[in-house]
């Protein structure tokens, strides 16, 4: 049994392993770790990442031309990420033109020294736009009180997250009226076409590889396991331990982070000493 997803499709396919295992069924079961997010943990990556990067940042450069034809023009592009910004962060240090990169892993503060919407401002009085990306998952970190008991989830029992783009823009629309500034604000939200693009050549040949060594696994006699590119080797992880430490999460002190405040010069909003889990340890992140 070939099973392709993320965390909660480990967990299932773990269950019907250990289910196999009682009953004494010579049933081999393997996975293929899946998630256009990239937030499992260990791996390097999962297959369709680099697409989905690829692909949101021709997003961003389409907010940018927006940005730029318009008085005062600010883009603002909305990208996957329920639990992790990997996807927002990589596709802004790719593209190169984001001015603002939002993260769930990272506090989002709108006003004061530190705020974004005053880092807009002054982008927006040097060069006459801006471009923001935001990942989905900043929606629950503002706009959901996790004490509530009614919050409302989809079949699969994940929060529904609120809509971020249309709340941002907003904010950013009323942040300028106080000042008597008149903006125009363009919502981008490539999220099915970054699903559905057809994977690149580095993705499908990543794909090739792990076709091929799923396979191999489970007719050399393996089950339970996993397989994906760890320090950029092919290797069989237990399916456990990917199910007891995913989702994982960008690390917000660390490189990658770093790089993101450099290309955008947005003000680092990490003041707490308490930052989530590093995904991995490759130090890039």
């Amino acid at each position: 049994l070939y099973v392709i997803g993320g965390d909660g499709s480990h967990r299932g396919a773990h269950a019907l392993y250990e289910h196999f295992r009682s009953l004494g069924l010579n049933i081999s079961v393997a996975c293929v770790p899946k998630t256009v997010d990239n937030d499992i943990a260990f791996i390097d990556r999962s297959f369709g990442f680099a697409t989905a990067v690829e692909e949101a940042q021709r997003a961003i450069l389409s907010a940018k031309t927006e940005a730029k034809c318009a008085p005062n023009g600010i883009g603002i592009v909305k990208l996957m990420g329920r639990s992790s910004g990997y996807i927002a962060a990589h596709a802004t240090l790719a593209s190169g033109d984001a001015d603002v990169c939002l993260i769930p892993e990272v506090p989002t503060v709108l006003d004061g020294p530190t705020g974004c919407l005053g880092h807009v401002q002054r982008v927006l009085e040097a060069r006459g736009h801006a471009v923001v990306v935001v990942a989905e998952g900043v929606g629950e970190q503002l706009l959901l009180d996790p004490t509530r008991k009614d919050i409302e989830r989809d079949a699969s029992g994940n929060v529904k997250l609120p809509p971020i783009a249309p709340w941002l823009k907003d904010r950013v629309v009323e942040f300028f009226e106080a000042q008597g500034i008149t903006v125009n604000v363009k919502v981008l939200d490539p999220s099915y076409m970054i699903r559905s693009v057809k994977a690149n050549a580095s993705d499908s040949l990543y794909c090739m590889l792990l076709a091929q060594n799923v396979v191999h696994g489970v007719m050399a006699g393996y089950t339970g396991f996993s397989v994906a590119l760890v320090n950029n080797r092919l290797v069989y992880l237990p399916m456990t331990s990917i199910t007891k430490n995913s989702p994982a999460f960008m690390n917000p002190r660390g490189r990658t982070w770093e790089r993101i405040l450099s290309a955008t010069r947005q003000p680092n909003t990490m003041v707490d000493d308490k930052a989530p889990a590093k995904k991995s340890e490759d130090p890039s992140e």
